[in-house]
């Protein structure tokens, strides 16, 4: 078995397909400390647009929407995401046609799972990402997202603010789009000391008295929070923070 280790990116992996598609035990992954078992080689792919660009017009002759479904897809936490994304495409070129709705292949089925995990956490927190405005006049937002999501992020936001600049701030992966009022780029980020403004601060502190308000100690909204968010996202949400005066 050959294990092919990519650097993550989408043409890393159709650069490791290149290679890894013709063998029958081969594995893609770009997760880190590969685990290997004896008769195993490990093959670090270096990436090559040639290569990738290749494999990208096959699989989009037999599904024009594969490669965007595909570069969704490997946007997963899953650890197993390359894998799963190299099985369909293994299945769609065997039967030389689109399989994103054959739901009696379990390929079609785990590789969909993955792909509206992603999108509907796109979704999700295209209305629910919370701002702050810093004293600089520039909106941020922190989050963690599970899945790799700050690029499709991006155009909603850019077009929603329009000539506002605004900074999304992927906490867990170090990473940050960044919005000018005209174009946006994503870059490393690490930590970030925000400086809020005087209207944020007293938009925090009102928000968080309406909150205990309306949350009735006898009557407890939580449950219907996590109906409309998931817990995991509230220590970004202003009314569960501790910043500011309450």
């Amino acid at each position: 078995m050959t294990i092919y280790v990519t650097d993550g990116s989408s043409d890393g992996f159709f650069t490791a397909v290149f290679s890894a598609y013709g063998e029958k035990d081969s594995v893609i992954t770009s997760a880190d400390g590969v685990q290997m078992s004896f008769g195993c080689s490990v093959v670090n792919v270096e990436t090559d647009p040639v290569k990738s660009g290749r494999i990208q017009k096959s699989i989009s002759r037999r599904d024009g929407k594969a490669v965007r479904d595909i570069i969704l897809v490997l946007r997963s936490s899953d650890s197993l995401k390359e894998q799963i994304a190299l099985d369909y495409i293994r299945k769609m070129v065997e039967r030389n046609a689109p399989i994103y709705s054959a739901y009696d292949l379990p390929e079609t089925i785990v590789f969909n799972e993955l792909k509206d995990k992603v999108t509907g956490e796109v979704h999700k927190l295209s209305g629910f990402l919370r701002f702050m405005e810093s004293a600089g006049g520039i909106f941020y937002a922190p989050y963690s997202p599970d899945n790799d999501i700050t690029e499709l992020l991006m155009p909603h936001f850019a077009a929603r603010f329009s000539s506002q600049k605004f900074v999304i701030h992927d906490v867990r992966r170090k990473l940050a789009g960044i919005y000018d009022g005209n174009e946006w780029i994503i870059g490393y980020a690490g930590e970030a000391e925000i400086y809020l403004s005087e209207y944020e601060k007293a938009f925090e502190t009102l928000w968080k008295k309406y909150y205990r308000a309306v949350n009735i100690a006898e009557r407890p909204h939580e449950k219907q929070m996590r109906g409309y968010m998931p817990a995991r996202y509230w220590k970004f949400l202003p009314e569960k923070s501790p910043r500011g005066p309450e």
